[in-house]
């Protein structure tokens, strides 16, 4: 085991004395009042739930004597991003019952509602799990959201493997009983009828930070399957399936000002089959939460116990684990992506719609009525209709008959939502995390800038004949990566009020992480820090090359020298 230097983190002490998570969160949740404690509130995460407030309205309040205007995050887990089409209603009724009206997509196939008072908490959670679905381990220090491609393309090779991320996911919950006892009115069971005394894989301090897993294919890495901390990166044999290469450490959070943190693609480990992805996951969590870093939560990921460690030392310990040697991994590379949007074929005679989701933000707006057309197409287009969320924050509506496609479109068109066809690549493959008024972390704006951003850049990519260019732009308000802009053709992360650091060279691929070009560029001139970048790829790329391909071919010193704020 390895050292705590400076002994454990105070996260550390609450989630030990927690009684499986459970806490003081039960009676908290009764009392009435509008928010948590900081050990509940550092809890209520493994269920599910972020507290937050308006930070639009903090100094206002703060002033006149006022507590902040608390409200609470839901997020509930969805391997694949696979819903049925009752399952949405549901979803979509508690963000107008409960919450503030809008539902999110994350980039991690989840569902978030926001605007949650506490006192709608449990009856929000309550109706969630009602309809199969559950909030456990989509927040916490845990195994994530398990994400892959959710597009329902006729392959018998991705069934299989939506198959098992919906069967691994479920198999790396926390067994506590806690969470059915407090919010849906579960009586405590004696251990040897219940839970075990101890988790028999997150023990009594589960895991140092949180931990991701993917799958991935080479064909179509949507999922970004190289940012996880556990990726599988599927193998054909023909149309079978042969397996996965086994990919570790992978991770894009960071901190301003800290070196010793920084983002990192996954590795590839090994090679495993089908039949072991279950075992090769327990052990490769098993290991980071034995040294994982329990004194720093800013170095606790997997990718930092990999890089102290090294590879072949960590590989070591996971077959220590197993009991038996790994393979080692195949030769395949990630060569394509799909954002899935428009239609499909689906196969038996049903189609697929990708309907695009700025930001992940479904609402309604006086132009833009997304939420009340999606709505209306889930409840016309029945029972077959099914809704599927991806990582690049879109809905594909799936299962719709021939019959129906006409329909669809035209709810669609009624109510101001754009054929993905006439949305511009640098907008139908932008992203953007919350950020402000809700996220505590954020530095910066993100999700309320990036489209008036995205505006700037569209003009002045027309003015450079390049508008059909294929680009991913990616804005987060913080370092912490959670719209995965290091992997990005451009990007802006957070740094200040206003300020931002330019990101460029990733690649849409996934596979490849940007660097910075510019730093604490304030948000009017962010797309001019990339107009000369621009401008050297217009004139200079080759066929088919993508703007991150381009500067990193080119090398960033060579295209543009970093200019002073």
């Amino acid at each position: 085991m390895p050292k705590e230097n400076g002994g454990p983190s105070a996260a550390e002490g609450i989630k030990a004395a927690s009684d499986g998570l459970r806490g003081t969160l039960a009676s908290e949740a009764a009392d009435g009042g509008t928010h948590f404690s900081e050990s509940a509130r550092q809890l209520l995460k493994f269920h599910g739930a972020y507290e937050q407030d308006d930070r639009d309205a903090r100094r206002v309040r703060k002033d006149a004597g006022e507590e902040p205007a608390y409200s609470f995050m839901l997020r509930a887990k969805l391997p694949g991003g696979v819903l049925t089409g009752r399952q949405y209603q549901v979803f979509d009724a508690l963000a107008g019952r409960y919450g503030n009206g809008t539902l999110r997509v994350t980039t991690r196939q989840d569902f978030q509602l926001h605007g949650i008072l506490k006192g709608d908490l449990k009856g929000t959670i309550a109706a969630v799990n009602a309809t199969l679905v559950t909030t456990l381990g989509a927040c916490g220090d845990v195994v994530r959201n398990v994400v892959t491609c959710p597009a329902p393309v006729r392959d018998r090779v991705r069934d299989e493997v939506l198959a098992l991320a919906t069967r691994l996911s479920s198999h790396l919950l926390p067994a506590t009983r806690a969470y059915h006892e407090i919010w849906l009115d579960g009586e405590r069971v004696a251990e040897e009828n219940g839970e075990p005394a101890v988790d028999p894989l997150y023990g009594t301090r589960y895991l140092p930070r949180k931990f991701k897993i993917g799958f991935g294919y080479p064909d179509d890495n949507c999922c970004d399957v190289h940012s996880n901390d556990l990726g599988f990166l599927t193998v054909r044999d023909g149309d079978r399936l042969a397996g996965f290469n086994v990919l570790v450490g992978g991770g894009l959070g960071a901190t301003h000002g800290k070196p010793d943190t920084y983002p990192r693609l996954a590795s590839p480990l090994a090679f495993v089959r089908p039949g072991g992805v279950c075992r090769v996951s327990e052990a490769v969590v098993a290991v980071h939460r034995d040294y994982g870093d329990r004194s720093n939560r800013r170095h606790a990921r997997l990718k930092y116990v990999i890089d102290d460690h090294g590879l072949p030392w960590f590989r070591a310990r996971v077959e220590a684990h197993l009991g038996a040697p790994l393979e080692p991994p195949r030769d395949v590379d990630v060569t394509e992506i799909h954002d899935h949007l428009g239609w499909h074929e689906q196969g038996e005679g049903l189609w697929f719609h990708g309907v695009f989701v700025e930001n992940g933000r479904i609402r309604d707006t006086p132009e833009l009525r997304l939420r009340t057309a999606l709505r209306e197409i889930v409840t016309r287009v029945r029972p077959e209709i099914g809704v599927r969320l991806t990582s690049q924050q879109n809905v594909l509506l799936t299962g719709i008959a021939e019959r129906h496609r006409t329909m669809v479109e035209e709810i669609l068109a009624d109510h101001g939502v754009a054929d993905p066809a006439r949305v511009l690549p640098v907008r139908r493959w932008a992203m953007a995390c919350p950020a402000l008024p809700t996220c505590g972390l954020a530095l910066a704006e993100s999700e309320r800038a990036l489209p008036g951003v995205l505006e700037t850049l569209e003009r002045e990519l027309e003015r450079l004949g390049i508008a059909g260019s294929e680009l991913t732009v990616r804005m987060t308000g913080c370092p912490n990566g959670c719209a995965r802009p290091y992997t990005a053709d451009l990007a802006f992360v957070g740094r200040s009020a206003d300020r931002y650091t330019v990101y460029v060279g990733g690649t849409m691929l996934g596979t490849r992480l940007g660097v910075a070009h510019r730093d604490l560029v304030r948000r009017a001139d962010l797309v001019a820090a990339a107009v000369p970048l621009l401008e050297s790829y217009r004139a200079n790329r080759l066929p088919n090359e993508r703007f991150g391909d381009y500067v990193h071919r080119a090398g960033l010193a060579g295209l543009a020298a970093p200019e002073a704020p």
